[in-house]
Formats: C-alpha cells, sequence, structure tokens
C-alpha cells in the first residue's frame, strides 16, 4: 500500500505566503500534525520511505517513520511558482487568481511550472517506485495533486481544486496490474 502524505504546517504556510522551493521546516503545529499522523499510522509498518529534498516533507516522514531511510527523490519537489514563491495569498495578483480559481483550464503564469509537468514526473516517480509492501511518500499539496492526477486519469483535472491539508493521508494500493483509485486515510 502507498501512503502519501503532504507535510506539517510551516511558518509560510500559517502566514498565508506561497511556498514551493523554499526549504521551510515545520513549526510547532507542522510537528504536532506530523505526530498526530505518526499516531494515525502507527499499526503500518513502513518498508520504505519516499520524500522531497526539502526539509519540511524530510522532517515529516522523519516523524511518521523513524528509524526508517529517507530516499530523497527530487521528483517529489514542490511546484515551482518561479517569480511567486513568496507572495502573500490573501492579495495575489489577477494572473495567479485566474489559474487559483481553474487550475484545470488556465495555464500556470509565465514562469510558473506547468501542472501538465508535475503530473509528468509524479508519473515517472510512480511507474519506477517499488510497489510491494507499505511505502510512505511524503511530498507537497501540488505535488501531492500531480500523484493522485496521475493516478485516476478519468478525474481531468479534479483534483486540482481540491484543498489538501497539512498531513492529509491518501492511500493507493497496487493490485499487479496497475494502482488503485486513491482514497483520503479518515
Amino acid at each position: 500500500m502507498l501512503y502519501i502524505i503532504r507535510h506539517g504546517q510551516t511558518e509560510m504556510n500559517a502566514r498565508h505566503v506561497l511556498q514551493s522551493r523554499s526549504d521551510q521546516p515545520l513549526n510547532d503545529i507542522g510537528v504536532r500534525q506530523a505526530e498526530e499522523a505518526a499516531r494515525r499510522l502507527k499499526d503500518v509498518h513502513f518498508q520504505r520511505v519516499y520524500s522531497s529534498p526539502l526539509q519540511r516533507a524530510v522532517e515529516t516522514a522523519r516523524i511518521i517513520a523513524p528509524g526508517i531511510p529517507i530516499t530523497v527523490d527530487e521528483r517529489l519537489i514542490e511546484m515551482d511558482y518561479g517569480p511567486y514563491e513568496g507572495m502573500d495569498l490573501r492579495s495575489p495578483p489577477p494572473e495567479i487568481m485566474a489559474f487559483f480559481r481553474d487550475f484545470a483550464h488556465n495555464p500556470a503564469p509565465e514562469g510558473m511550472e506547468q501542472l501538465s509537468d508535475v503530473v509528468a514526473r509524479a508519473g515517472r516517480f510512480l511507474e519506477d517506485v517499488e510497489k510491494e509492501g507499505d511505502i510512505l511518500v511524503s511530498t507537497h499539496a501540488i505535488a501531492m495533486k500531480g500523484l493522485l492526477e496521475y493516478l485516476t486519469p478519468d478525474s481531468r483535472g479534479g483534483w486540482w481544486s481540491r484543498n489538501i491539508m497539512n498531513c492529509a493521508v491518501y492511500t493507493t494500493g497496487y493490485d499487479g496490474t496497475g494502482f488503485t483509485v486513491p482514497a483520503e486515510l479518515a
């Protein structure tokens, strides 16, 4: 079973600042969120752990699966927001508002990574990942949506508009021919 988790909260998340490749640690709330996720997953015995290279994702993985070696994979890094990195999300410029209103039909503004590229790298990760046993994947909101989009191509962009909270967990199995439809772990 694959367990895909979004990292815990950072100060940039708490301040409503657009954060992608900024390498921020978890704040106290983020640590508590990861600890709560660890309690929810306490009966899962992870054979492997994969993480984005950013410290907030690595910290989340360490808290959930202590003692398990973490394989850092660049394909799990957050979407590159380019010139919009660090922007106040409470007063975004019009091009960002248009993009956020309808991710599935509006291309990312110039300088940002395109969602199709996020899905493509997520797909390459999923094709390469070990499919036996319980596996933890620690990543970010948009990268996670890219994974979920790849896993459910019939969604036609439906994951982009969903709000994925810090430390939300989605699971998917592998039936020998493909991955099962992902579901949020309650």
